[in-house]
C-alpha cells in the first residue's frame, strides 16, 4: 500500500524505473557483494524492498484486526462461569 501510493504500483512492468541512492555501512555493503556476488544486485534490493513493505502492510493490517476486535469485544454480552457451563452441558445433548 505504501510503495502504491508513493511510486504509483510496486510492478515495475510498466516501465517506469527510479533510482534511488543510500548509505549503509561498509561492513554490510561488503557481506551483500560477497553473499549476492553474480546476481543482479538491483533485482535482490527489490525483492528485499518488496518483502519489506508487504511486511509493514501486514503489521498494519494485523493492528487494524486486533483494534477491531479489541472495540467489538466491549459490545459482547457477559456471561458467567455458570452460564458457560450450562451452554456448554445444553451443546452435549
Amino acid at each position: 500500500m505504501i510503495l502504491r501510493y508513493c511510486c504509483g504500483g510496486i510492478d515495475n512492468r510498466g516501465g517506469n524505473i527510479a533510482t534511488m541512492n543510500f548509505s549503509v555501512p561498509e561492513n554490510v555493503k561488503d557481506a551483500f557483494d560477497r553473499e549476492f556476488a553474480g546476481r543482479n544486485k538491483s533485482a535482490v534490493i527489490t525483492k528485499l524492498m518488496r518483502e519489506a513493505v508487504a511486511e509493514v502492510e501486514h503489521r498494519q493490517r494485523r493492528g487494524d484486526v486486533i483494534r477491531l476486535l479489541t472495540e467489538r469485544r466491549k459490545l459482547r454480552p457477559m456471561v458467567n462461569d455458570d452460564e458457560i457451563y450450562q451452554a456448554r452441558e445444553e451443546g452435549r445433548r
